[in-house]
């Protein structure tokens, strides 16, 4: 499997200059991955075309076509498999393809890679390094301006919330940490444990999707961050809402609890008393953020929510 040993995972929509960045970062990568799996979420910027500019792809995608138009190049030793998508299936629906696509290919490990991070040249080698002691490994990140992005943390079982340690095992001097959640910003999988846990759920569309991937694979590997910033971060999530996330925010926390009260049996009651908690808080910020829009937002997001849809 010397050939299908790590291929990557990547995510993409409107953001072809990011897009570009990312690239770049991966084809300088010291120990190189064999492939990646470039999913194109039905860009509307030109995306295929600075791709063919600057030769990742040979041809680019006709104006209609149905399900996905894939086309394959290989540059310096990689493979690049550039597949656009008929729809927008947001985050979770492109990483669910992409990690499928490679899966089905027989890849050993699979790198997680949004379009609006970088990683740094050694990141992928320093990740396997790492290979011994879990099979769902994150990399720390590090905005542009050289900031460490806050990212420990895990889903606690009594309240079934996150709770934030803001790297507290770093600033304390270890190497690595435990953790029972994932980010799709550099995480490295093995295919074991998507034989176990499957792809991503894609019914999440945006936010919550990586999350509860991680919960599930927690179950199954130690599941770990590594003290090492080997990722650079250039869009950070501001605390306000948009119309669009405020939807998914709310929606989403409904699937989200099925998960995990499917793998936390116990404490059922509490946390469902915090679930109605963070459902209201959840509320007040979206208020506070889009009053105009807010109201139609938070019931048609329960009511889906309540639903599944």
């Amino acid at each position: 499997m010397d050939n299908k040993e790590v291929c990557v995972a990547l995510v993409t929509f409107n953001r072809k200059k990011l897009l570009l960045e990312c690239l770049d970062g991966l084809m300088k990568q010291v120990k190189k991955p064999n492939a990646i799996y470039l999913i194109d979420n039905s860009s509307t910027d030109g995306t295929e075309d600075i791709l063919l500019e600057n030769n990742y792809i040979s041809s680019i995608p006709p104006k209609k076509f149905q399900h996905s138009w894939k086309t394959t190049k290989e540059i310096e030793g990689i493979v690049v498999h550039y597949v656009k998508m008929e729809n927008n299936t947001g985050g979770a629906g492109g990483f669910h393809e992409g990690m499928k696509l490679a899966h089905l290919d027989e890849y050993e490990w699979v790198w997680l890679m949004d379009d609006d991070v970088e990683p740094k040249p050694n990141a992928l080698k320093e990740l396997l390094e790492y290979k011994h002691i879990s099979k769902c490994i994150h990399p720390s990140r590090e905005s542009v301006d050289g900031k460490e992005v806050m990212w420990e943390g895990y889903i606690d079982a009594m309240t079934g919330l996150r709770v934030n340690l803001d790297n507290y095992s770093f600033n304390n001097g270890k190497d690595y940490t435990c953790v029972n959640i994932a980010c799709f910003e550099g995480m490295l999988v093995h295919r074991d444990i998507i034989d176990k846990i499957g792809y991503p759920d894609k019914r999440f569309f945006i936010i919550y999707d990586d999350t509860v991937f991680g919960l599930l694979a927690s179950q199954f590997t130690n599941v770990i961050m590594i003290n090492s910033p080997l990722i650079i971060k250039k869009i950070i999530k501001t605390n306000d809402y948009s119309a669009f996330s405020a939807y998914y925010f709310v929606r989403n926390l409904f699937l989200q609890k099925t998960y995990i009260d499917n793998v936390f049996k116990k404490y059922y009651f509490s946390r469902n008393i915090f679930f109605i908690l963070e459902l209201f808080r959840t509320y007040a910020k979206t208020i506070r953020t889009i009053p105009l829009k807010s109201l139609s937002i938070i019931s048609k997001a329960t009511i889906d929510g309540l639903k599944l849809k």
